[in-house]
């Protein structure tokens, strides 16, 4: 067993068809929801099944809510069981390059207490760059039961603790491009700009040109930057709405610095309410 979050694709390939581990497709974009289903059903890893970021890793907003809320726990676990998971199966879950979506299901196993989750590094176009096998069939597996842990892994905070979160020294770190921190663009939500205080890292600078993982020890050195004197439990990752803030939660497991908390309602919860401030412009 791998022993970071992390899986190569010759590895995975190695162990696909080995009972006990399943892979899952995550692929999606958030403009065209419907993309990431078409772009499976046109090829795949052997035997992934599909995960859609709508529909299975979040639930429909309330109105108070940002655009991805967790899913409910109870739902969760039956839509692991319907895809044949159980709690001592080994999951990888992989998008189509960079792991942005694909992270937010490995933290959700985390959530879970199901700690053999990882993340393909490269996706899908690193596993078709190696020439490695993909069909259009839809696989057939036998579904289990995943049953619903009695307590959560403590790895959220919501919208209520954050300001007192923030007071208390933790730092908050906003995963969204420069650009949409600042308020320059906002392409998705109805305000732009971040919340006062926060940090910006882009997911993106977690990856190389080539959307693999940047090695443990870089990582580790400009994260250690990043918290200070915190510890990596202080550190609460933000984005637009709680999906690619995975991913840099996945960026210090990898530097081996775990035990960052996600908002997960993130930007797109926190201006539901207008009373909430806003900030623009470069940090603080």
């Amino acid at each position: 067993m791998n022993a970071g979050p992390l899986i190569d694709v010759a590895t995975l390939a190695h162990r696909n068809d080995a009972l006990g581990w399943v892979v899952v497709d995550c692929r999606f974009n958030l403009l065209d929801p419907a993309a990431g289903r078409a772009a499976y059903e046109q090829g795949h890893i052997p035997g992934a099944r599909y995960a859609h970021l709508d529909d299975d890793l979040a639930r429909p907003p309330t109105a108070a809510e940002g655009r991805h809320p967790l899913p409910e726990p109870g739902r969760l676990a039956a839509t692991l069981g319907a895809w044949g998971i159980a709690p001592g199966h080994a999951v990888v879950a992989y998008d189509e390059g960079s792991g942005a979506i694909a992270a937010r299901l490995w933290w959700l196993l985390r959530w879970l207490g199901h700690t053999a989750a990882f993340v393909l590094d490269g996706g899908f176009a690193a596993w078709q760059a190696a020439g490695l096998p993909v069909e259009q069939s839809l696989p057939v597996w036998q579904p289990r039961r995943y049953p619903v842990p009695a307590t959560l892994s403590r790895v959220a905070v919501d919208t209520a603790e954050l300001l007192a979160r923030q007071a208390a020294g933790d730092v908050l770190v906003d995963a969204r491009g420069a650009a949409r921190y600042r308020g320059e663009q906002e392409p998705i939500d109805s305000a732009a700009g971040h919340i006062p205080g926060a940090r910006n890292r882009p997911f993106s600078s977690n990856v190389t040109p080539e959307n693999r993982f940047r090695p443990a020890a870089e990582l580790k050195t400009e994260l250690f930057a990043l918290l200070g004197e915190r510890a990596p439990e202080q550190l609460i990752a933000m984005c637009g709405s709680g999906v690619t803030a995975c991913h840099l939660l996945l960026a210090m497991d990898v530097a081996g610095l775990p035990g960052g908390k996600l908002y997960a309602g993130s930007w797109s919860e926190w201006i539901r309410d207008p009373v909430r401030p806003i900030a623009t412009g470069a940090e603080p």
